[in-house]
Protein backbone atom coordinates (compact mmCIF):
# COMPACT_ATOMS: atom_id res chain seq x y z
CA UNK A 1 0.00 0.00 0.00
CA UNK A 2 1.44 3.40 -0.62
CA UNK A 3 0.29 6.93 -0.10
CA UNK A 4 -0.73 6.98 -3.66
CA UNK A 5 -3.77 4.65 -3.43
CA UNK A 6 -5.41 7.04 -0.43
CA UNK A 7 -4.76 4.21 2.01
CA UNK A 8 -3.05 4.47 5.02
CA UNK A 9 -0.83 2.36 6.40
CA UNK A 10 -1.75 1.07 9.75
CA UNK A 11 1.56 1.92 11.41
CA UNK A 12 1.08 5.81 10.28
CA UNK A 13 -2.04 6.04 11.44
CA UNK A 14 -1.68 8.78 14.65
CA UNK A 15 2.03 8.65 14.99
CA UNK A 16 2.91 12.05 14.71
CA UNK A 17 4.53 11.78 18.37
CA UNK A 18 5.51 7.76 18.39
CA UNK A 19 8.19 6.57 19.83
CA UNK A 20 10.59 4.67 17.67
CA UNK A 21 9.96 1.95 16.52
CA UNK A 22 12.70 -0.18 17.89
CA UNK A 23 11.81 1.23 21.68
CA UNK A 24 7.79 0.51 21.40
CA UNK A 25 7.28 -1.49 17.91
CA UNK A 26 3.58 -1.99 18.70
CA UNK A 27 0.74 0.32 18.63
CA UNK A 28 -3.16 0.31 19.76
CA UNK A 29 -6.06 1.40 17.09
CA UNK A 30 -8.88 2.12 19.22
CA UNK A 31 -12.30 3.13 18.16
CA UNK A 32 -13.42 4.79 20.74
CA UNK A 33 -16.64 5.64 18.80
CA UNK A 34 -17.32 2.25 18.85
CA UNK A 35 -16.76 1.44 22.20
CA UNK A 36 -19.95 0.95 24.59
CA UNK A 37 -18.34 0.36 28.17
CA UNK A 38 -18.26 -3.43 28.66
CA UNK A 39 -15.07 -3.12 30.41
CA UNK A 40 -13.45 -6.08 29.40
CA UNK A 41 -10.11 -4.75 28.73
CA UNK A 42 -9.78 -3.11 31.56
CA UNK A 43 -10.44 -6.47 33.39
CA UNK A 44 -7.56 -7.83 32.22
CA UNK A 45 -5.28 -5.23 30.85
CA UNK A 46 -3.51 -2.31 33.28
CA UNK A 47 -3.33 -0.38 29.84
CA UNK A 48 -6.91 -0.01 30.26
CA UNK A 49 -9.02 2.19 32.33
CA UNK A 50 -12.76 2.93 32.68
CA UNK A 51 -13.63 6.68 32.66
CA UNK A 52 -16.16 7.16 35.06
CA UNK A 53 -16.76 10.59 33.38
CA UNK A 54 -17.69 8.74 30.07
CA UNK A 55 -18.22 5.12 31.01
CA UNK A 56 -15.95 4.39 28.23
CA UNK A 57 -12.20 2.79 28.32
CA UNK A 58 -9.40 4.29 27.48
CA UNK A 59 -5.65 3.37 27.04
CA UNK A 60 -2.63 5.34 28.79
CA UNK A 61 -0.68 4.33 26.10
CA UNK A 62 -1.12 3.46 22.63
CA UNK A 63 2.73 2.71 22.11
CA UNK A 64 4.13 -0.34 23.74
CA UNK A 65 6.45 -2.93 23.88
CA UNK A 66 7.03 -6.72 24.10
CA UNK A 67 6.55 -6.51 27.86
CA UNK A 68 2.66 -4.60 27.74
CA UNK A 69 1.92 -7.05 24.27
CA UNK A 70 0.12 -9.87 25.82
CA UNK A 71 -2.26 -8.30 28.28
CA UNK A 72 -3.06 -5.66 25.32
CA UNK A 73 -3.76 -8.53 22.69
CA UNK A 74 -5.77 -10.19 25.63
CA UNK A 75 -8.14 -6.95 25.78
CA UNK A 76 -8.58 -6.86 22.19
CA UNK A 77 -9.32 -10.15 21.94
CA UNK A 78 -12.51 -9.90 24.82
CA UNK A 79 -13.49 -6.40 23.34
CA UNK A 80 -16.88 -7.38 22.41
CA UNK A 81 -17.83 -4.08 20.74
CA UNK A 82 -18.22 -3.77 16.96
CA UNK A 83 -19.57 -6.89 16.58
CA UNK A 84 -17.56 -9.52 18.21
CA UNK A 85 -14.42 -7.88 16.42
CA UNK A 86 -13.57 -5.70 19.09
CA UNK A 87 -12.63 -2.21 18.63
CA UNK A 88 -9.11 -2.45 20.28
CA UNK A 89 -6.70 -3.26 17.81
CA UNK A 90 -2.78 -4.01 17.90
CA UNK A 91 -0.64 -3.15 15.39
CA UNK A 92 3.00 -4.25 14.33
CA UNK A 93 4.77 -1.14 13.33
CA UNK A 94 7.60 -3.13 11.71
CA UNK A 95 5.60 -5.42 9.75
CA UNK A 96 2.11 -3.32 9.58
CA UNK A 97 0.13 -6.26 10.73
CA UNK A 98 -2.95 -6.39 12.47
CA UNK A 99 -1.87 -8.67 15.45
CA UNK A 100 -5.35 -8.88 17.18
CA UNK A 101 -7.81 -9.07 17.25
CA UNK A 102 -7.09 -10.46 13.66
CA UNK A 103 -10.52 -11.43 12.52
CA UNK A 104 -9.84 -11.77 8.79
CA UNK A 105 -7.25 -14.27 10.35
CA UNK A 106 -4.56 -12.58 7.64
CA UNK A 107 -3.36 -9.73 9.29
CA UNK A 108 -4.54 -6.96 7.72
CA UNK A 109 -6.55 -4.14 9.66
CA UNK A 110 -10.01 -4.60 10.47
CA UNK A 111 -10.66 -1.14 11.42
CA UNK A 112 -14.23 0.16 10.30
CA UNK A 113 -13.70 3.52 9.40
Amino acid sequence: MSEDDGIQRASEVGSSDAPPVEEKPYKIIFEANKCFGAGKCAEVSDNWEMSIASGMAQPQAYFINEEDLDHNVRAAEVCPAKKDEGCIHVIDRRTDEEIAPDPHGDGTLSVDW
